[in-house]
């Protein structure tokens, strides 16, 4: 009965794919969409790598060419060792992870209190909390800088601190709610039976849920990772110090620096290696967190 309804399930019936006409259109506009969407997503990265492999005056030249004429692959090399892109890129991926686990201790604690300690108005605390997803979030820069520069009653000033960063990042109604949607589909009795053995919350979340939920904690992290590494404004503003940059504002910097056009896109293309090597290694996870969140256990 399942095979049946996968078969019969689908935009064009078996039957119609039985026929030689309708199977070659099928398979011509699979692979013609295939094609197409995977040249939209990855010529932009081709442009990228080519254009940093590219001398100086080959980079500038109109009409562009699409393949260097002489590959300079010193270009990277001098990116790296001429504007320490090593220090940038260990800056970034050092708020990254602060930010990571910042979210994953304070979003995973709000996210099980509301959908297994159910606290008293918790459905009004999360209404709250969705209601800031409503608000654009360049409305809240300038608020956000004015809280870093001096913090409501303990008066201390986050600028060229780590935790400007950190703590914008924790108050993440989107993550919280994707954590309690996920949390909520751990069957209550799981959690029941826990409690008759003796087990409290916090063992209840550290030995059922947390072990239940590693999907969607790695799509949380890599969320909040893609969040601190891609951003530019709330970085520019409140990191100040060079040494202390991130490779966002540290080649936005360089750019009026006369760094030439050629160096410029080594550096932007090195900046976007850690981001799609990350994915590449945790591929797998983005797609079971992503696809978990629409099943009910």
């Amino acid at each position: 009965m399942t095979a049946f309804d996968t078969h019969t399930r689908t935009l064009i019936s078996r039957t119609q794919l039985n026929r030689p006409l309708a199977r070659r259109l099928y398979w011509t506009a699979l692979v013609v969409s295939i094609v197409v969407f995977a040249f939209l997503f990855l010529f932009p990265l081709y442009w990228l790598f080519s254009s940093g492999l590219k001398s100086a005056s080959e980079v500038e030249q109109i009409p562009q060419t699409l393949i260097p004429h002489s590959w300079q692959w010193s270009n990277f090399s001098t990116a790296w060792s001429s504007y320490d892109l090593g220090r940038f890129i260990f800056n970034t991926a050092y708020y990254a992870f602060g930010a990571v686990v910042l979210q994953l201790v304070f979003d995973v604690a709000a996210a099980y209190a509301l959908s297994k300690l159910r606290p008293v108005l918790g459905n009004v605390v999360l209404g709250l909390m969705l209601a800031t997803l409503m608000i654009p979030a360049t409305v809240l820069v300038i608020p956000n800088y004015l809280t870093a520069v001096n913090v409501p009653v303990l008066h201390w000033n986050l600028i060229n601190n780590p935790m400007a960063i950190w703590l914008p990042s924790v108050a993440n109604g989107f993550n919280i709610f994707l954590l309690k949607r996920f949390f909520d589909s751990i069957p209550e009795e799981l959690m029941a039976a826990a409690a008759i053995d003796g087990a409290g919350p916090l063992r209840a979340l550290r030995s059922i849920v947390l072990p239940m939920s590693r999907p969607i904690l790695a799509v949380v992290s890599i969320f909040a990772m893609v969040a601190v590494w891609k951003d530019v404004l709330w970085p520019l503003l409140v990191i100040n110090d060079t040494s202390k940059m991130t490779i966002n504002v540290g080649l936005l910097n360089l750019t009026g620096d006369g760094i030439p056009l050629n160096i410029e896109m080594a550096s932007l293309a090195v900046a976007a290696v850690p981001t799609i090597v990350f994915f590449l290694i945790f591929q797998r996870n983005i797609m079971a967190g992503l696809t978990a969140g629409s099943l009910k256990g």
